[in-house]
């Protein structure tokens, strides 16, 4: 029964713990069990909390039994990435510098979350600052994905992705600066989101206005993402975008009711010349009936003008230099070499260069807008295949369906980076797997700000599909 605790998700806990059905003591020790076990498989924490989570659990059990009021997500376990601050448990980065770091306050998002009655059990996994689509670093080692122990987990929130699908717990705090939410949530099967810009408050942002990063939810279903957003939402004066940004009811909007009948939905494969692996497009096409079977009105757009890899990689490169070349001066010998690579490779852009890209940046958001004005939602491949090799290198090539490919981003995750810089909602779904056993990734984008909408139809997307049933068995 223990295990089978483990994979309820956080919408039915809610109700059952709420009835008494349910033991916050009893869940939390079940969660704990199973991430003790798994941990040295998966190693997607690189901080537990045993021991404060019960006592929280504990004091969640003793609020139910005395009938006070609670909160949206009272008892329910969650995870944080490692890049997010918690208050009295140590943030390090994923980099052996910051080991012993201990915030003295939570991020805005933790700190809502707690104040709903979930309990944080630990920090998952990431690369060095959340710096590349596979979660290893010198700190902690390798983590593996939730399917296979011979498949990255994605990144850089591929610790939170490994949490939820192997059942440790149903949420996940998870970060997305160009894909990092999404990218291991269709590595694992998962749900992610990025949400638009302003809707959850980033209180750890240094560039305030020109920000492309998010702090995200990470869940087993849309309805869990509807009940993480509920609680993490709402404008806070510490992020400008937030401040003024309606907060609708999230939980609502994230049940599958209705249809697509009146959806407009605009899809592509892939930009022009980025190859697809074939079990991704048969997936792909067959989701893509499943949305024209609830209704929708599906229009093919080319992907021309959105190949964003360069103006991501300029803008992003010279944010992380700004940001990490004294670290990486005085503690290069505790970093990798592709971390370091990575910030010294921004020394070649120029400020010129740089606003160049903010321009083009500007004009990729009118580029998407322009699309949304005559569709309801754009739709695509989160990744162009399954998981990578668990010892994948970040500028190796890529394999796709037996060819090789130069530049990883470019060829596994096209799709992504774009919605980062122009702040339109994305989710990546679980629609299948491919002959490898491996999860495929499949993308919906909504209106600016229509997080709702999007959410309802990822939730009849999802309950279409009828796969939560289907998790790693560990």
């Amino acid at each position: 029964m223990s295990d089978a605790l483990c994979f309820l998700s956080a919408t039915e806990l809610q109700s059952r713990i709420a009835r008494r059905e349910i033991s916050p003591v009893e869940l939390m020790q079940a969660v704990l069990d199973r991430a003790a076990r798994l941990q040295p498989e998966l190693n997607c924490f690189i901080t537990l909390c045993a021991e404060q989570a019960m006592d929280a659990a504990r004091a969640a059990e003793q609020a139910v039994m005395d009938g006070r009021p609670l909160g949206l997500l009272h008892g329910i376990p969650f995870s944080a990435k490692d890049l997010v601050n918690t208050q009295g448990v140590r943030t390090t980065f994923g980099v052996a510098p910051y080991r012993d770091n201990i915030p003295d306050t939570d991020a805005v998002s933790v700190a809502r979350l707690r104040e709903q009655g979930a309990i944080l059990i630990g920090k998952t996994t990431t690369p060095e600052f959340g710096s590349k689509c596979l979660t290893d670093s010198p700190l902690f080692g390798r983590t593996r994905n939730a399917w296979s122990a011979a498949r990255t987990s994605g990144g850089s929130s591929g610790g939170a992705a490994v949490a939820v699908a192997s059942g440790i717990a149903p949420l996940a705090v998870a970060t997305d600066g160009g894909g990092s939410t999404r990218i291991p949530a269709a590595c694992n099967g998962v749900v992610g989101i990025k949400q638009s810009n302003g809707v959850i408050p980033h209180s750890q942002a240094q560039d305030l206005f020109g920000n492309q990063t998010y702090v995200t939810p990470t869940t087993r279903t849309v309805a869990d993402t509807g009940l993480m957003m509920q609680a993490m939402a709402g404008e806070h004066a510490c992020d400008p975008w937030s401040i003024g940004v309606p907060k609708p009811d999230y939980a609502e909007a994230a049940q599958a009711r209705g249809d697509l009948r009146g959806k407009r939905i605009l899809y592509c494969l892939a930009p022009p010349g980025r190859p697809v692996a074939a079990e991704v497009a048969r997936a792909f096409e067959a989701s893509l009936a499943r949305l024209a079977g609830m209704g929708a009105e599906l229009e093919a757009f080319t992907g021309e003008g959105f190949d964003v890899e360069p103006i991501w990689r300029a803008i992003n490169h010279t944010v992380w230099r700004a940001r990490f070349a004294a670290i990486a001066a005085e503690h290069g010998e505790q970093l990798s070499a592709t971390f370091l690579r990575q910030v010294a490779s921004a020394a070649q852009v120029s400020g010129v260069e740089y606003q160049q890209a903010m321009f083009d940046r500007s004009k990729l958001f009118q580029r998407v807008q322009a699309l949304l004005a005559r569709a309801d939602f754009l739709a695509m491949p989160t990744l162009t295949r399954t998981a990578l090799p668990i010892g994948q290198d970040l500028f190796g090539t890529i394999d796709i369906d037996g060819r090789q490919y130069e530049n990883v981003r470019a060829h596994w995750f096209p799709w992504t980076m774009l919605f980062n810089m122009t702040g339109h909602p994305a989710i990546s779904l679980n629609c299948g797997l491919a002959g490898d056993g491996l999860p495929v990734g499949f993308q919906l984008v909504g209106q600016f700000r229509g997080d709702a909408a999007l959410l309802r139809a990822a939730a009849l997307f999802e309950s279409a599909h009828g796969l939560l049933d289907q998790w790693p068995q560990a």
